[in-house]
């Protein structure tokens, strides 16, 4: 029988409401306020099950604070946390996005073989555009989500398209600047 190990919730040890965008100043406060309670050199002295309980918690502490300070690792979290993304998920986007994005990974093969800088700089603004259009409306939509998280499963699922758009995008960028 195999137990299913369940990520810790970065948000209940913080004592903070799930959010896109909680308050960074009450994230850096924690983590400094748990850095200290949870500081190995503190627990020098203790039994080994002490001494690892609080390397654990210290841990902890680290990840969480990596997590919730970092927009993108955190929008993926929250995902996560509310079961709307999965690990290695096979999320089908939009056959409209994918088009587009055909005609831009089609400018960038074309470029491989007949490199153009002026061409290369176009498709970077492009690119830059998609980027920005995204963040804007992701914005927009975790603001909303954190105003009233109560009836949001289609805010949910639009977040989450808009996550993996970004994805897409970001594995753009890479063969950008290849």
């Amino acid at each position: 029988m195999s137990k299913t190990i369940q990520q810790p919730n970065y948000f209940e040890f913080y004592e903070l409401p799930v959010q896109f965008n909680p308050d960074q100043q009450a994230v850096k406060a924690k983590f400094y306020a748990l850095s200290k309670q949870y500081h190995p050199d503190f627990y020098a002295n203790e039994e080994d099950e002490k001494q690892q309980e609080v390397l654990d918690l210290s841990t902890l502490n680290n990840k969480a604070y990596q997590t919730l300070s970092h927009a993108k690792r955190r929008l993926k979290y929250v995902l996560e946390l509310k079961g709307i993304v999965k690990t290695d998920e096979g999320y089908q986007l939009p056959p409209a996005f994918l088009m587009e994005m055909m005609d831009i990974n089609e400018a960038l093969m074309d470029l491989e073989f007949e490199p153009d800088a002026e061409k290369l700089a176009q498709v970077s603004r492009e690119v830059d555009q998609l980027e920005e259009q995204l963040a804007g409306e992701l914005d927009q939509l975790t603001l909303k989500y954190d105003e009233d998280p109560e009836d949001s499963a289609q805010l949910l699922a639009t977040i989450k398209d808009i996550f993996y758009r970004q994805k897409y995008i970001s594995r753009l960028r890479e063969k950008l600047k290849a």
